[in-house]
């Protein structure tokens, strides 16, 4: 096993499971969805995630880094998407959990998510300039990441789960919307912002 697997095992872990835009997402899908509707945003998410890491490592990572204004058109295109997905939720903050006229968060839109997440494409590049070596190529750095970050998404999935019966209430599921809405909206703007 190389030296800097388990330094990398853990910083994959540490960034997978934190929480952030697609976490809170996917908790909010899952406490809305169900863990098994959930399960097909996660595993696109993630691949997604670890296909970038791939394509850093290729070289996309040096041309993203090389053009500043491609990384803050991906930064407002993905702040203003989040923006539009918190105003769906706080629009639905009150409606009962697994209802079927509200859309869900699909496969496509967390893969999407992803490739315009700037955060993303920086840890990708952190990733490849720090642990990438002849030991550890890129290839199984975007592998392990995958393999740890799906079981980190799936536990916020789960919790949401969890969560569901205690949100049956009217008026926790609003608060519970309300304020995710609000830390989705905050954690985008942030970013832009700092």
């Amino acid at each position: 096993m190389s030296e800097s697997l388990l330094p990398f095992m853990l910083f994959a872990l540490v960034s997978s499971i934190s929480p952030g835009p697609t976490n809170l997402l996917i908790l909010a899908h899952g406490a809305h969805r169900g863990l098994r509707a959930s399960l097909a945003p996660i595993v696109a998410s993630c691949g997604a995630a670890a296909a970038i890491v791939l394509l850093v490592g290729l070289g996309l990572g040096e041309l993203l880094l090389r053009h500043p204004l491609a990384q803050q058109l991906m930064s407002w295109a993905g702040v203003l998407w989040l923006s539009s997905l918190a105003w769906k939720m706080l629009r639905s903050a009150a409606a009962p959990l697994h209802t079927t006229t509200a859309p869900g968060f699909s496969a496509l839109s967390a893969a999407s998510l992803q490739v315009v997440n700037p955060k993303v494409w920086l840890m990708a590049v952190a990733v490849v300039g720090v642990f990438a070596a002849p030991s550890l190529p890129v290839w199984q750095l975007a592998l392990v990441f995958l393999l740890i970050a799906l079981p980190s998404m799936a536990a916020w999935a789960v919790l949401g789960v969890g969560s569901a019966r205690w949100l049956q209430a009217p008026g926790r599921l609003r608060v519970f919307n309300q304020v995710l809405a609000g830390v989705l909206l905050i954690s985008a703007w942030a970013a832009v912002l700092a």
